[in-house]
Order: structure tokens, then C-alpha cells, then sequence
């Protein structure tokens, strides 16, 4: 038996400690892999190392403890979480709302006037209502943006489906089925804009070529604009919730 066979299974995670803070570090082990390598997701603040095959958990329990200040130093600089309760401040459409109780029964309600998000009903259940209140705002969005395009490709997708996804913001099958971030609601409206663009873009062009993009940028005239907000703000949105 090789050594590989005969190693007892990866715990999915081992902990370091640096200057007073532990770290949980997810252990990811890839064939692939020709090196250890640590990685701080932007979005969620996971902590991953990813080692070869035949690399030991000793030697990534070390190798982990000798980046435990890269590792503190990288979690620091993550924007701060926010959560949907009363008087949180989340964008709606790119425009700041303060989330606040209101009277009653019902779903919530921006108010523009305001720029406030009422939530009524128990506060226990307020963040089920804001991110219910958030999907239901991103369906509307997108199924309107889907439409416009697809009248202007002649093409319509095979369905369209709201996922929370970490690394895209939208894909397309080659079924023709579309699949969004809701969070792209939290976003201005032009970054909404263009994703579906550019899914729907690949109704006809599958791929990325210069006629997919020429494509794209036909149906959308603020491609590069919504492009630099994605890579500036992009992974800010993934703290809301």
C-alpha cells in the first residue's frame, strides 16, 4: 500500500493560536496541489490551506503556525459584519437604508423617502424578513432585466434561479438556465444591469471571445463602469447578513 492509503483520514480543520487569538483553518487536500498554500476567503473570513497529497498534517500544523500573523494580519483588514437587525445599515439598490421595526403585519417595506427598511412583525424572525424582503426585490429586478434582453436577443433562458454564491455573481448553463446572486440587490442598479447582460450574452455565445463581448457590450453600455465597482466593492457585499 502506498502512504497516502495507509494515512488516517484529514481532520476538516486544526486550530493555531497567535498572540492571544485562535485560528480554525479548513484542511484542503488537492493531488494537484504542488505546495501548502493559505487562503483567506474575502467573502465568508475562512481560513483554508490547501496541501499536495503527500504533504503531513504535522507539517501543515506547522506551516500554518508559522503564517499566523499573515493570517491575523489578512482577517483584520475583512470589512466588518453586518447583521439585518434594527438600525443596521444595508444598501438597497447601491443607496443606504436603516433597518427599522415597524407596526403591523405584512412584508417589509422601503421607504425611499426615508431611506429606511420597516420590518414588522417579532424581532426574533427580523433577519428571516430582510433577506426574504432582499430576494424578493432581486427576483423583481432581474426577471425585468431578463426580459428586456431577451426581447432584444430573441432568446429566452431556460429558467432563472437566486443563489447566495461566494465566487460568481451569476452563471449560465449550457442548458440555458441563469443563475444569479441575490445580492446583487445591495448593489446599484447598473451592476445588476450588466450581469444579466452578460449571462444573457451567452445564450448565443457560450464562451468568452472577443464576439462574446462585443455582444455584451452592444447590450450594455456601462460594462467597464459596473466591471470597476464588482472589483472595488464586489466582495463587500458578502458581509450583509
Amino acid at each position: 500500500m502506498t502512504r497516502a492509503l495507509l494515512r488516517r483520514p484529514d481532520p476538516d480543520h486544526i486550530e493555531i493560536a497567535h498572540e492571544g487569538q485562535t485560528f480554525r483553518i479548513a484542511i484542503l487536500r488537492r493531488p494537484t496541489a504542488r505546495r501548502l498554500t493559505l487562503r483567506v476567503s474575502s467573502a465568508t473570513g475562512a481560513v483554508v490551506l490547501t496541501l499536495p497529497t503527500r504533504s503531513s498534517l504535522a507539517t501543515a500544523q506547522k506551516f500554518a503556525q508559522s503564517h499566523g500573523g499573515w493570517i491575523a494580519t489578512r482577517l483584520a483588514k475583512l470589512p466588518e459584519r453586518v447583521p439585518f437587525a434594527v438600525d443596521s445599515v444595508i444598501p438597497l439598490r447601491g443607496v443606504p437604508h436603516r433597518i427599522v421595526p415597524r407596526e403591523g403585519r405584512g412584508t417589509a417595506e422601503a421607504d425611499p423617502a426615508s431611506a429606511t427598511l420597516g420590518v414588522p412583525g417579532d424581532p426574533a424572525h427580523m433577519s428571516r424578513r430582510v433577506r426574504e424582503f432582499l430576494m424578493r426585490e432581486a427576483r423583481r429586478d432581474l426577471s425585468h432585466a431578463v426580459a428586456v434582453y431577451a426581447a432584444r436577443l430573441g432568446r429566452r433562458p431556460a429558467r432563472v434561479t437566486l443563489r447566495d454564491t461566494r465566487s460568481r455573481w451569476g452563471s449560465c448553463t449550457a442548458r440555458g438556465e441563469l443563475n444569479f446572486s441575490w445580492r446583487l440587490i445591495l448593489a446599484p442598479p447598473v451592476v445588476l444591469d450588466y450581469l444579466v447582460a452578460h449571462e444573457m450574452a451567452h445564450l448565443r455565445e457560450m464562451n468568452h471571445s472577443p464576439r462574446f463581448w462585443a455582444l455584451t457590450h452592444e447590450l450594455c453600455p456601462h460594462v467597464d463602469e459596473a466591471e470597476r465597482w464588482l472589483k472595488r466593492h464586489g466582495s463587500e457585499l458578502h458581509r450583509y447578513g
